[in-house]
């Protein structure tokens, strides 16, 4: 089983990952890791903050002459911030803002200082994340699987972006996609985004936006039915709401769907002539009952706008009690383009944890072998006994 935990404050000296449950020979680089930690810092409409950081991993453990070695991963990135607030002295800070955690971790904790809930519930944490789910990707690569995300909306802009079907329509819009500024792989649309941030800036305000992560390659079978914490469908939403601004998020077109008739909905089967079991439509996103199909696996993810604002919004000093406009912490107007890496990490990281839980094995070398002979979507590996069956409780019988 994976597991991860991060640690460190926005700007404190460093932040750091523990990736347990990766296994052995499994071929992994800094140079992997720090492509993906650039892809987090790049985006129109971002911050400050990102000018400064020039975030390079380091890893500590586990991964031994480019292999990992199946024991805990570390992994670190300095804030080099850092340096910035080492010896200042920091006013306090006794307004919570509206729409962080400032004070319901207060509540929670019993803070006598704000900043100790704003340090640790930034979105700097999310670096960590990042380079967890760089080695997540890793391991799926190897299995031919890939994640790849983009933006479908920033604003009241939406893309145009029609269902596809093939890999080579996916691969282009994902190039598309990072060829963009905004992460979006429709050019006009890019456009009229540019344009809403821009005026959002000019504004004092912030956007939010919605994200697609795709998932390329998967085989059918990862996941289970059976228990309620096995099913991918809850381990995803689970664990893409749990990104900082994410208030929401869905399967394929979920929420679109709940308003058609199941007629409308549900992805029809055919046999095709090599024997496989081919579905019309993927309008269930790639996962039927928690487990997947072998379609292309789609989840999105709403973040809300950035919560900190040039134009001030009301709160309450608690130090007096006295009504006060909040103070700006310095922030992104427009986090959605940069969410995109994230968001990828997190689904990578569920899909990696599902693969090996399938799989088995404490090495690439016994996971390979094992992937080749999975069951796949064909007639053929299916037999039917196709006869009258009981059940053959005996409870309750006499």
């Amino acid at each position: 089983m994976l597991r991860f935990l991060t640690a460190g404050e926005s700007h404190g000296p460093i932040l750091t990952a523990i990736l347990d449950g990766m296994p052995a020979n499994l071929p992994l680089t800094a140079e992997w890791i720090n492509a993906e930690l650039a892809r987090r810092q790049q985006g129109y409409g971002r911050g400050g903050r990102m000018s400064i950081e020039r975030d390079q991993v380091h890893l500590g453990g586990g991964v031994v002459a480019g292999k990992t070695t199946g024991a805990p991963i570390a992994l670190m990135v300095e804030n080099r911030d850092y340096q910035n607030w080492a010896q200042k002295d920091i006013p306090p800070m006794t307004v919570p803002r509206p729409g962080h955690a400032d004070l319901t971790a207060s509540v929670k904790y019993g803070y006598r200082e704000l900043r100790l809930s704003l340090e640790r519930a930034s979105a700097r944490e999310t670096t960590m994340r990042v380079a967890v789910g760089a080695v997540c990707k890793r391991l799926l690569a190897e299995f031919g699987i890939q994640v790849q995300g983009y933006v479908v909306s920033i604003g009241d802009v939406d893309a145009d972006l029609p269902d596809l079907s093939d890999e080579a329509s996916y691969q282009a819009r994902f190039a598309a996609a990072e060829a963009s500024d905004v992460r979006c792989p429709d050019p006009e649309a890019t456009e009229r985004m540019h344009a809403a941030i821009r005026a959002t800036i000019q504004a004092k305000d912030t956007l939010g936006g919605v994200i697609e992560v795709v998932a390329l390659g998967l085989p059918p079978g990862l996941g289970s039915h059976v228990q309620w914490d096995r099913k991918l469908d809850g381990q995803l939403l689970a664990a893409v709401g749990s990104v900082p601004s994410v208030k929401g998020a869905e399967i394929g077109r979920a929420f679109a769907l709940a308003r058609l008739r199941g007629t409308a909905v549900h992805d029809e089967i055919d046999l095709a002539e090599d024997g496989s079991l081919q579905r019309r439509t993927n309008r269930a996103g790639g996962l039927e009952g928690g487990i997947t199909t072998g379609e292309p696996l789609i989840v999105r993810a709403a973040l809300k706008p950035i919560a900190t604002t040039l134009t001030p919004l009301s709160s309450v000093d608690l130090a007096s009690g006295e009504p006060r406009h909040i103070d700006y912490e310095r922030s992104d107007f427009c986090q959605v383009p940069r969410g995109v890496p994230i968001i990828e990490a997190m689904v990578a990281f569920v899909l990696a944890n599902a693969l090996i839980e399938k799989l088995g094995g404490d090495s690439i070398e016994e996971m390979r072998p094992r992937f080749a002979a999975l069951r796949r979507n064909h007639l053929a590996d299916l037999p039917m006994d196709n006869q009258t069956w009981q059940f053959g409780y005996e409870y309750g019988l006499k």
